[in-house]
């Protein structure tokens, strides 16, 4: 299939935004599909590729301080992971709003996507946007306020003082963590993909997710993929995996 790839603005935000030929204005089933840490949308433009080449219309944000909003300082950016995060949920709504206003959604069929800090990012919204009808996420975790003890922790804490700043960094996450709304996961399709031997996002955070959806019966809706050997980064599998979980279910 024929595809155009544009990039554009959608509430002041730069996306690369993919769809068939031809049906730059026409209603489409959307996925928006948010990429990795210190990354862009044009490194992860191969899922805009991929989903458009499927039928679907496909939005990719830059997040926060990535892509055309890098603003420069490199260090600084790596201090701010959970800030970052942050800031993709809260620009979410903002999002979904300009694609509805212009009718670029079909009947509602608006479904998220990510890998990586961009799978965080599909997690959270899921758990507090039940008007997404599917999700895929891949190398990710909803469990935040736990993962940044070990994961570009923003602090390192010695003081009390750096713990009630590393507190308050991490306060606004928890409302979009899946710990406690494990049921509005439930309620609609979950795409787990995640390597093995993942040596940055462990694979265990995906595992653990898997298994309080099972241990509370809530994993009807569920489909998980993991890959032996695979550390940090998507094959070819996860690709098609998630494609093909997007063609089925929205």
């Amino acid at each position: 299939m024929m595809i155009e790839l544009q990039t554009e603005h959608f509430a002041g935000i730069e996306a690369l935004h993919a769809f068939p030929a031809g049906k730059h204005a026409q209603p489409l089933p959307c996925v928006v599909f948010y990429h990795g840490f210190t990354s862009s949308k044009l490194v992860y433009s191969y899922f805009a590729v991929a989903l458009a080449q499927a039928g679907f219309r496909v939005v990719m944000p830059d997040a926060p301080d990535h892509g055309a909003r890098f603003q420069g300082d490199e260090r600084l950016r790596l201090r701010r992971f959970w800030q970052i995060l942050q800031g993709n949920l809260e620009e979410f709504s903002a999002l979904r709003d300009a694609l509805a206003h212009h009718e670029l959604i079909d009947a509602g069929r608006l479904a998220v996507g990510g890998a990586s800090m961009g799978a965080m990012t599909a997690l959270g919204i899921m758990a507090r946007h039940p008007e997404v009808r599917c999700v895929a996420s891949l190398m990710g975790s909803g469990y935040f306020t736990s993962l940044a003890r070990t994961l570009f922790p923003p602090l390192g804490v010695t003081t009390p003082e750096q713990q009630r700043e590393f507190d308050a960094i991490l306060a606004p996450l928890a409302q979009w963590e899946v710990s406690s709304q494990l049921a509005r996961l439930a309620d609609r399709p979950l795409l787990l993909w995640h390597g093995e031997e993942d040596d940055v996002v462990p694979a265990a955070e995906s595992f653990r997710l898997q298994q309080a959806l099972q241990d509370a019966g809530l994993d009807g809706q569920l489909t998980w993929q993991w890959e032996a050997g695979v550390r940090h980064r998507i094959t070819p599998q996860a690709l098609s995996a998630t494609t093909d979980f997007f063609r089925r279910y929205l």
